[in-house]
């Protein structure tokens, strides 16, 4: 099922998933490119993907959340 921006002109979406450590996390959660897939463990098969840092921004009338990605990380 195809997305799109309709802010941005129609433009695609891109398929990814967001990842956070728990309490061994950075402080921040991070978008990685590509379907989640797991592992033999079930954790999620990240390596080699690339990560981008997630931005929030939310509205504090109506509640409304926005994400975007950042730079890599």
């Amino acid at each position: 099922m195809g997305r799109s921006v309709r802010t941005a002109g129609g433009a695609g979406l891109e398929p990814g998933f967001v990842e956070d450590a728990g309490e061994g996390s950075r402080g921040y959660a991070r978008w990685i490119a590509g379907a989640l897939e797991r592992g033999m463990f079930g954790g999620a098969k990240r390596l080699g993907r690339p990560r981008r840092r997630i931005e929030a921004y939310r509205c504090p009338r109506c509640g409304h959340l926005e994400l975007f990605t950042t730079e890599a990380v």
